[in-house]
């Protein structure tokens, strides 16, 4: 089975100092990048976090603060890892709620406006808990009959993952062989952003899912309660959150100014 693409797709894998997708940043990146005609191309980074890894995630992946110490840091690789999947779709496991986030933040802090508007993702671990429900390396065995031996490496977990899906399009005559269906398929719930703050309505627009506002529509919320717009901001939140959220907010001036 070969995938049947119109455009690249970038498998990717992210190793990091943690799971907080605002705060933590990436220590290896690798990207299995998939061409229509069927060639490949695959490159890892070892990346300097600039931030100490904590001993309960190096013991995860392996991956020391020594290791990484003399290795660039992200904004020193960030052109050439874009110019990698600027033209591709995406495809991870777990990428949709983990990986594609992580890596917009890490390319907006480096002043590359990353957006998704003209590209899909596939999760493939989305397709596997739908129909089988396991981990990754439970799916490489259960799909190809495979022992994970180098769990969390990067690259081990990447050629996995893209592996996995051309098993699970083997197995499973329902899942069509496009891109852009098996992004539906694999998406969880219809967020504009990608850490789930906003989200999509019945109508169409973008409502808050989160707080003391949530399932309001947030031109609504912002036009009523401008501050909230400043708070959202200054706080906590991912940047590409706050992108969205400031492109909802010129969208709605550039109408009542048309």
């Amino acid at each position: 089975m070969e995938l049947k693409l119109t455009r690249p797709i970038c498998f990717f894998d992210l190793e990091t100092t943690g799971i907080n997708v605002a705060k933590d940043r990436i220590v290896e990146i690798a990207i299995l990048k998939v061409y229509p005609n069927g060639n490949k191309e695959s490159k890892t980074w070892l990346v300097n976090p600039e931030m100490v890894i904590p001993d309960e995630v190096i013991a995860v992946h392996g991956i020391t603060n020594e290791k990484v110490a003399n290795e660039p840091v992200f904004k020193e690789l960030s052109k050439e890892i874009y110019k990698m999947i600027k033209d591709s779709d995406l495809g991870g496991f777990n990428s949709d709620r983990f990986d594609i986030p992580l890596l917009a933040e890490e390319l907006l802090r480096a002043d590359i406006d990353f957006d998704m508007k003209n590209t899909v993702s596939v999760d493939v671990q989305t397709i596997f808990h739908k129909m089988e429900k396991r981990t990754l390396e439970a799916a490489y065995k259960f799909y190809c009959d495979k022992e994970l031996t180098d769990a969390h490496s990067a690259a081990a977990d990447t050629n996995a993952t893209y592996e996995v899906l051309l098993s699970q399009l083997d197995r499973y005559p329902d899942l069509e062989n496009n891109i852009k269906k098996l992004s539906e398929f694999s998406r969880r719930k219809q967020s504009v952003d990608f850490a789930g703050f906003i989200a999509m309505d019945e109508e169409g627009d973008e409502v808050f899912s989160f707080g003391k506002h949530k399932g309001k529509k947030v031109h609504d919320v912002l036009e009523k309660e401008p501050g909230y717009f400043g708070w959202m901001l200054n706080a906590d939140f991912p940047l590409y959150t706050k992108k969205i959220l400031t492109q909802i907010k010129l969208s709605k001036l550039n109408n009542k100014l048309s």
